[in-house]
């Protein structure tokens, strides 16, 4: 930050294993294109001269949380901001924008979209103040509607730009997301020998005919247990073997399957009594889990279930992403009314817990159990407090209660030693406990942007860890809206110099 940068090197990528980037005041002109620094998730490149936002960025960003570019020369938003998929924060506060892009309407974790102090027209002035949710809400009527004019369905899925997207599932469609190689890829072409794949173990020397074929399933225990053992059956593939028709039996279990599909979701409910080899039973013979959505579990670490209007969820699903080590928890946008009991077999594993966009109404005490947690978004639900117990998440770094019902800052939070990030913003808390604040040592973002805050203490100007500070949209009168506008440095000088002597 505060350099002469005019450019970032163009093998960024090298850098593996960079997560947060801090590149505001400088003269960057341009922003490389990021391939290879997947695991980024904070991107600040504000008060910089960059003019575009590089297409190709948001498609090799997949982890990115954060990405601020306020005050820059920015005339249009791309698309492709869309495949952003785990965005929470964007901010382009100051830009010359003119239009935004109706596929920021399918990012399900957008909290906070910043977009003051650019000549926006396709948008009414009083729906840009009302706030994040009513502009994503404006921006999704409208894709609805583009896509009913082009032919396209009203269940919210839409193409744009060339773009697929899937409305709210992080601007990711659910199209399987798995290598060729895995075993129970029911969704590849089939061809005149039967189902076709490659074995990805050391059995796959066997392979013949585009089927494996094995001796017992014991010689080779790591493809074993990666299936979870829903391969055969053993007494059916003992009996086919014997008569050495063990391809017919291959065949016919993956023609058993193509009758009988999965969906997409995590689980289906079965039509029928029957237990067919590839579903692991979690809930009686009704609800089977799909060995698809296990793999998924164990290679990417995360639980995510989006749109499925679930108003709960089985204990099994959460000890089943126990066992495959899942450490994100993602259920936004169901109806949940408050945290699956079953969270609690995950509590020292998860460090990240996404609720958000649920009808939760309360936290049980249980969550000060999660040892490791470091985000958690309880955004757009009913909350109007927190549980006492959840001061003792020294580990939490950022915490979002934005769209709540909150008129105050819960005492509890302001034991966070560790937090960095609090977004509360549209909620209706009417006053700043600055005494609370002095008490977070880290904190570093504070956003309070409209809530129903009647004055700024100018004690507040004291706090020199608060970095980023949104306040706009509250009802006081000092500081003026221009003050707001020029950011948090502004801001903090403006109330320090009004602190009595």
């Amino acid at each position: 930050m505060q350099n002469d940068l005019t450019c970032l090197p163009e093998d960024m990528g090298l850098l593996r294993k960079l997560e947060c980037l801090y590149l505001q005041h400088n003269d960057i002109l341009e922003l490389p294109d990021f391939e290879g620094n997947e695991t980024l998730s904070e991107l600040h490149a504000s008060n910089n001269f960059i003019k575009t936002i590089p297409k190709a960025m948001c498609s090799n960003l997949p982890h990115l949380k954060i990405l601020d570019l306020r005050d820059n020369k920015i005339t249009e938003l791309p698309d492709e901001l869309c495949l952003l998929r785990n965005l929470n924060r964007l901010d382009v506060s100051n830009n010359t924008i003119s239009v935004l892009p109706v596929t920021l309407s399918s990012l399900a974790h957008l909290i906070s979209l910043q977009v003051e102090g650019n000549p926006i027209k396709m948008i009414r002035r009083d729906i840009l103040q009302c706030g994040t949710t009513r502009i994503l809400k404006t921006l999704h009527e409208r894709a609805l509607a583009k896509s009913k004019e082009e032919g396209g369905g009203s269940d919210g899925a839409f193409s744009l730009g060339g773009i697929s997207v899937t409305r709210l599932r992080g601007g990711q469609a659910d199209d399987g997301d798995m290598p060729g190689n895995f075993p129970d890829s029911y969704h590849q072409p089939q061809n005149q020998y039967g189902f076709q794949y490659q074995c990805p173990h050391l059995c796959q020397q066997q392979m013949q005919q585009n089927f494996c074929v094995y001796e017992q399933l014991r010689n080779c225990p790591e493809y074993d247990r990666q299936t979870q053992g829903h391969v055969y059956e053993p007494e059916s593939y003992e009996q086919q073997h014997q008569n050495g028709n063990l391809r017919s039996l291959f065949v016919q279990q993956q023609q058993q399957r193509m009758e009988y599909p999965y969906p997409n979701g995590f689980m289906y409910q079965q039509q029928q009594q029957q237990q067919f080899p590839y579903g692991q039973s979690i809930e009686s013979s009704r609800l089977a889990v799909h060995p698809r959505w296990v793999y998924k579990l164990r290679h990417t670490r995360t639980l995510a279930v989006n749109l499925e209007e679930l108003t709960e969820v089985p204990d099994q699903v959460f000890q089943i992403a126990k066992n495959e080590g899942v450490h994100v928890v993602d259920f936004a946008r169901n109806q949940l009314s408050t945290l699956p009991n079953g969270l609690q077999h995950m509590r020292n594993l998860v460090t990240e817990l996404v609720l958000s966009n649920n009808l939760i109404g309360y936290v049980p005490q249980f969550i000060s159990q999660f040892t490791r947690i470091t985000y958690l978004n309880l955004s757009n639900n009913l909350l109007s407090d927190l549980p006492k117990e959840f001061g003792v998440l020294n580990t939490l770094r950022e915490l979002s209660i934005a769209n709540n019902r909150f008129q105050f800052i819960p005492n509890c939070v302001y034991e966070l030693q560790g937090l960095e990030i609090l977004i509360a913003s549209e909620n209706h808390i009417k006053m700043l406990n600055v005494s609370g604040l002095q008490s977070m040592p880290r904190l570093s973002t504070l956003d309070l942007r409209n809530n129903d805050i009647d004055a700024v203490p100018p004690i507040l100007g004291n706090l020199t860890n608060i970095t980023h500070l949104e306040l706009v949209g509250n009802p006081f009168r000092q500081p003026r809206h221009q003050i707001l506008m020029k950011g948090t440095d502004a801001i903090m000088s403006y109330l320090r110099d009004r602190i009595p002597t």
